[in-house]
């Protein structure tokens, strides 16, 4: 007989030994004092600490506008939705949110799902059953998401060296013309923070008469005019087929979307699994997604503020010789380069100096390029700036960690 309670103590023994056992942090957000929360110990102590990992990039989670909306809906709907869209869980807030999405990136029409993940999974694992014969080309560093709903597809796929169009077109050029061909690919690599090629890529479907599959959860509400992602930024969201976003990072409330042709959207609704049997968010959550988008679309101040504190925060690591990762986008990634090291750090930082940065290990990113990512934020100020800097640059050196700054 299989002895069921061994094997799971194995699997999780050899996490901790590979030092890459992921603890959660319970932490109280306060409204109106983010980034700062309560850090609730082991032994029920609490302690104040500064999140810098956090994907609530703007701050979003505690705008009034925000609030406002989902305390009306509540008061106005109640809690849940009540079933899945197809029964009886569409409100007039999915219908006003998915019309905001749309509008967002100049598309016919959106497509709510309870997160980006599942948008992910449910559409790319959707599309060869709409495209029977259909070869989904994929970018190697693509999110688990899209990795998993392309293997569940059960279609043909092709995987790209990262962001090599050249390799991209030796795939397409080596497999059947007439065939349907699909490229997926993010805007935003959020472990790296570099951007996809987008305009090569496009160029390259009009030339061999692929769709175009586009992630820009790390985007949407941070780049572009209207906060469109970076494809509205290089004026390119037209000539994406499907674009996958999300409600929950700059958004700071909940959901995931797709955002296509009206004809794309419906064959999607009527055919995934992801969509059809899932319970829609309730209507409160879409009211403040909502009104969280339609602020965003008129806030560029607050997309140039998020920008220079990471700019700033970028500089004054560089100052500190500190391998750091800087493709010129919002995300901050630190150079370990080996699990337990990054444990380490990452617990010394918030026992010592009251810093949360969640360590990231293998399968998230390639062993031996273990990290720390900080996300900063329009109110990480310089007083948190200044702590941070100060801890990091004392720790490094008590681990004796090498200073060198990679190349971005």
């Amino acid at each position: 007989m299989t002895d069921y309670d061994a094997a799971l103590d194995q699997a999780i023994e050899r996490l901790h030994d590979e030092g890459r056992y992921r603890t959660f942090i319970d932490i109280e957000r306060k409204r109106g004092n983010f980034p700062h929360a309560t850090w609730t110990r082991a032994d029920g102590t609490e302690q104040p600490i500064t999140v810098w990992c956090g994907n609530d990039y703007l701050g979003m989670g505690q705008h009034p506008v925000v609030l406002e909306a989902m305390h009306e809906a509540v008061e106005t709907a109640g809690a849940g939705s009540g079933g899945t869209r197809n029964i009886s869980g569409t409100t007039v807030y999915h219908k006003r949110l998915e019309a905001e999405l749309a509008g967002l990136h100049g598309k016919e029409q959106a497509l709510l799902f309870t997160s980006a993940y599942i948008a992910n999974d449910a559409t790319l694992s959707t599309l060869p059953k709409l495209f029977p014969g259909l070869i989904i080309y994929s970018d190697a560093l693509n999110h688990a998401s899209m990795i998993e709903g392309i293997r569940r597809n059960g279609g043909a796929k092709r995987v790209f060296r990262h962001n090599d169009v050249a390799h991209l077109r030796e795939l397409l050029a080596a497999d059947d013309p007439d065939a349907p061909k699909l490229i997926a690919f993010e805007s935003v690599y959020s472990m790296d923070g570099d951007f996809g090629p987008i305009r090569e890529i496009c160029d390259i479907a009009d030339e061999f008469g692929a769709l175009t599959y586009l992630d820009e959860v790390h985007a949407v509400g941070m780049y572009g005019a209207h906060g469109g992602g970076v494809s509205e930024r290089d004026g390119l969201a037209h000539r994406i087929d499907i674009i996958n976003g999300t409600l929950g990072k700059a958004y700071g409330v909940m959901g995931g979307y797709i955002a296509a042709s009206s004809r794309m959207c419906d064959a999607v609704r009527s055919y995934a699994p992801g969509f059809i049997f899932t319970t829609s968010l309730p209507p409160a959550i879409a009211a403040g997604a909502a009104a969280s988008v339609r602020h965003l679309k008129s806030d560029a101040a607050l997309r140039e503020q998020h920008q220079t504190q990471a700019a700033i925060l970028k500089t004054r690591l560089k100052a500190l010789g500190l391998p750091l990762i800087d493709h010129g986008s919002h995300i901050v990634p630190l150079i370990v380069g080996d699990p337990i090291h990054t444990k380490k750090i990452s617990d010394m930082l918030l026992e010592r100096h009251g810093i949360y940065v969640q360590p990231i290990n293998f399968p998230t990113v390639p062993r031996g390029t273990e990290r720390l990512r900080f996300t900063p934020s329009p109110v990480h100020g310089p007083h948190e700036i200044d702590a941070l800097v100060k801890g990091l640059d004392g720790l490094w050196s008590h681990c004796a960690l090498n200073r060198q700054e990679l190349a971005g």
